[in-house]
């Protein structure tokens, strides 16, 4: 029961995530322009983990990302099970999450669907390559002690809001491939051909990051 509590959490935080994160964006516009708009998408996108954190972190851990989920269980902290059944209720939520987004804003306005930059598959792979490693390392260190419980939330809320302040101007900012993927799926055209980098790229992101932790993590 209390596993299946987790999978409910991380689907109910990962459609929030795509309702209010992509939702923004979707609404203001992403353009590095648009000024005060770029930033309330990247503080959409934080805001949404920091209010998802501290309500569903304790259920749990509040991944609500597969980038994330695939860092731990290389970090040793969830096994493979676990791992699988939290990729699951991830996708089914941000597939949820962006029908809901249809319902409401329609398709015409791109979902905040990921793009690749200036069409380049390698650069968009590297920059998101880049950004889920630093991300996920930040989950990964600021949830590494009970000490830092209190203030992890907003951590991680900040850094992906950092993260989106960079991004957003190249990719969108992905860093999820969940988060990717419902915009996509119902965006269709050059945003699901664009798609596989933006599910490769942070999963290998997170992926680095979680051997990298192996390494530096002294107390384990």
């Amino acid at each position: 029961m209390n596993n299946l509590k987790a999978y409910v959490a991380e689907f109910i935080g990962t459609l929030v995530l795509v309702v209010f994160g992509c939702g923004t964006a979707a609404t203001i516009g992403t353009s590095s322009e648009a000024g005060t708009g770029y930033l309330l998408t990247a503080l959409a996108f934080g805001l949404v983990i920091v209010a998802m954190a501290y309500s569903m972190g304790n259920i749990s851990g509040c991944h609500i990302n597969p980038a994330v989920s695939l860092a731990m269980t290389v970090a040793g902290r969830m096994d493979i099970v676990d791992f699988a059944g939290y990729v699951v209720a991830q996708f089914l939520g941000a597939t949820v999450g962006a029908g809901i987004l249809v319902a409401i804003v329609g398709t015409d306005s791109g979902l905040a669907a990921n793009s690749l930059y200036n069409g380049s598959f390698l650069a968009s792979f590297l920059i998101e390559l880049i950004l889920t490693f630093v991300f996920v390392l930040a989950v990964l260190g600021v949830t590494s002690r009970s000490e830092f419980s209190a203030v992890a939330g907003l951590v991680i809320g900040l850094s992906l809001t950092l993260v989106h302040i960079f991004g957003i101007a190249y990719t969108g900012t992905s860093v999820n491939p969940a988060r990717s993927f419902g915009p996509a799926l119902f965006a269709g055209g050059d945003a699901l051909k664009a798609l596989p980098c933006f599910m490769i790229a942070p999963l290998l992101g997170g992926a680095l990051a979680g051997v990298c932790w192996l390494f530096l993590d002294d107390e384990r």
